[in-house]
C-alpha cells in the first residue's frame, strides 16, 4: 500500500489523495489516535496542536496592524533579505499561483506576496500579513512548525490541523542568523496541489540557506558616526555612546543629558535649575559645577552654554518610545521600552517625563487588549502592582495565576494602611 502521507507520486491524483488524507486527519481529531501511516513530523505536529488546545475550526487572529506591522517589519533581520527572496521566490509564486510568505519566530505573517487571486482566497482564511500562524494557535502548518520544530517541513492538505487551511499545500524552512544561529523566522511557499512535489520542500530549503549566507555577508548596521546614542530606559545611570565611546553618565549628568537631548533649542540655567532641582534654594553655582564636570566628560565640542545645550543630536531611547506611540506603533514601543525612566531620579522634570511616558505606553497597552503584551507588563518589575494593567490581563486571558494575582492587589488596596503602634502614653 502507498503510504499516503509522502508526496504525490508521478501520475497520482490529487484530489483522491487529498482525500486519503482528510480521511487520516478526521480518524485523528475524532478518535485522538493517530493512524500508523501519518508521518511523524505530522503526528507529533497533531499532538502538539491538540494540548495547545487548538479546535479544527479555528482561525488565525491578527496581531499586527498597520503602524505596528510596518515599524516591526522594518526593523525585523529578514527585512535585509526580502530582496533576495523575491528574486528567488516572486516569480516562482506569481507564474504558478502561489504565495510567498515570511514569519518570524514567533510564527506571525510578516510578508505575503504573490499571485493576486490566490492572495484574496488565503485572505479568507487570514493567511495575511500580521497574523499569527504559530502551531499553538492554528496548528499544523508549514511555517508555523519549521519554527516550532526549527527543521524544513512540507505539509500537504489535511495534514494541515485546521479544516480551512486543508484544501492548501505550503512548505517552509527556518532562517537562522549566521552568527549566533537562533531562529529568525521562516520562508513559506503556500499554493495548491501543484506545490506537493518533494522538488517544492528542497527549493525552499535552498532559498534559506542562501538568505543565510547573504546575511552573513551583510556588514552589521552601524548608527550614523558622530551621532550620539543615549539610552536612559529602566536605569539609573544613563549610558551615551559617541564616535565610538561608551560613557556611563552620574545620576545627575544622566538627568542633565536627558532634558538637554529633549530640548536641542537648549534651556537657561535658572530652566535647568527649576527642572532639576525640587529645593529651589540650590544656588547657581551648584549646576554650573555640575555642567563643567559634564563637558570634561563629553568634550568640549558637545555641550555648549549660554543656553546649555547639546551641539548636534542625540538620539535616545526616550525619543524612540514616544515616536512610535505617536504613530500607533504599540508592540513597537513595547519592545523598545526598557523600563521607566531613571527610575531613582527626583527631579521635578524628570519626574514629569518619566510618568507621561509610562503612562501613555500602559494606557495604550490597556487599549490595545493584547494578552502578550498585558502579561509583559504585568510580570515586569515595574508593573508587577499594576492594578489596571492586571485587570485588563484577566479580562482577555483569565487563568488561575491571572486570577489569584488581581484578588491579591485589590485585597491589598482594599485593607486600611497597618499603622504602627503608637508608643506615646
Amino acid at each position: 500500500m502507498t503510504d499516503p502521507w509522502v508526496a504525490l507520486e508521478p501520475g497520482a491524483d490529487p484530489a483522491e489523495h487529498a482525500r486519503m488524507l482528510r480521511r487520516a486527519h478526521e480518524t485523528f481529531t475524532e478518535a485522538g489516535t493517530v493512524p500508523r501511516p501519518v508521518r511523524p513530523v505530522v503526528a507529533d505536529s497533531w499532538r502538539r496542536s491538540a494540548r495547545a488546545g487548538v479546535g479544527p475550526d479555528g482561525t488565525a487572529d491578527v496581531e499586527l496592524m498597520d503602524g505596528d506591522l510596518g515599524a516591526y517589519r522594518a526593523e525585523h533581520p529578514l527585512a535585509r533579505v526580502m530582496p533576495l527572496f523575491r528574486e528567488l521566490l516572486g516569480t516562482f509564486a506569481a507564474d504558478g499561483e502561489h504565495l510567498l510568505a515570511v514569519c518570524d519566530a514567533h510564527g506571525r505573517l510578516l510578508w505575503v506576496e504573490g499571485h493576486p487571486s490566490t492572495r484574496r482566497r488565503a485572505g479568507r482564511m487570514n493567511f495575511v500579513p500580521g497574523a499569527r500562524w504559530a502551531e499553538t494557535s492554528v496548528g499544523t502548518n508549514a511555517p508555523g512548525t519549521a519554527v516550532a520544530v526549527d527543521r524544513p517541513v512540507q505539509v500537504f492538505a489535511a495534514e494541515h490541523f485546521i479544516r480551512r487551511v486543508q484544501p492548501w499545500t505550503c512548505a517552509a524552512a527556518p532562517v537562522h542568523d549566521p552568527r549566533s544561529g537562533r531562529v529568525l523566522g521562516a520562508v513559506d511557499i503556500t499554493g495548491g496541489n501543484g506545490l506537493a512535489h518533494p522538488h517544492s520542500l528542497g527549493f525552499v530549503q535552498a532559498v534559506a540557506r542562501a538568505a543565510e549566507s547573504h546575511l552573513a555577508l551583510l556588514v552589521p548596521e552601524q548608527p550614523v558616526l558622530g551621532t550620539p546614542e543615549l539610552t536612559a530606559l529602566g536605569r539609573d545611570e544613563a549610558q551615551l555612546r559617541v564616535e565610538g565611546r561608551r560613557i556611563r553618565l552620574s545620576r545627575r549628568h544622566s538627568e542633565i543629558l536627558v532634558l538637554l537631548a529633549r530640548h536641542p533649542e537648549g534651556l537657561s540655567g535658572d530652566e535647568l535649575l527649576c527642572a532639576l532641582y525640587e529645593d529651589e534654594s540650590v544656588p547657581p553655582v551648584t549646576l554650573r559645577a555640575e555642567l563643567a564636570r559634564l563637558r570634561r566628560l563629553l568634550g568640549p565640542s558637545l555641550l555648549a552654554s549660554r543656553p546649555y545645550r547639546l551641539t548636534v543630536p542625540v538620539e535616545s531611547d526616550v525619543a524612540v518610545v514616544e515616536r512610535r506611540l505617536e504613530t500607533g506603533a504599540v508592540i513597537a514601543a513595547a519592545a523598545a521600552y526598557a523600563g521607566p525612566l531613571l527610575p531613582g531620579s527626583q527631579a521635578p522634570a524628570v519626574v514629569r517625563l518619566r510618568r507621561r511616558i509610562t503612562d501613555g505606553l500602559r494606557t495604550a497597552l490597556i487599549a490595545r487588549r493584547d494578552p502578550d503584551l498585558l502579561a509583559d507588563w504585568a510580570h515586569a518589575a515595574w508593573g508587577e502592582d499594576d492594578l489596571d494593567v492586571w485587570r485588563a490581563l484577566a479580562a482577555v486571558r483569565p487563568t488561575a495565576a491571572v486570577r489569584a494575582r488581581l484578588a491579591a492587589l485589590e485585597a491589598e488596596l482594599a485593607a486600611p494602611p497597618a499603622w504602627p503602634r503608637s508608643t506615646v502614653r
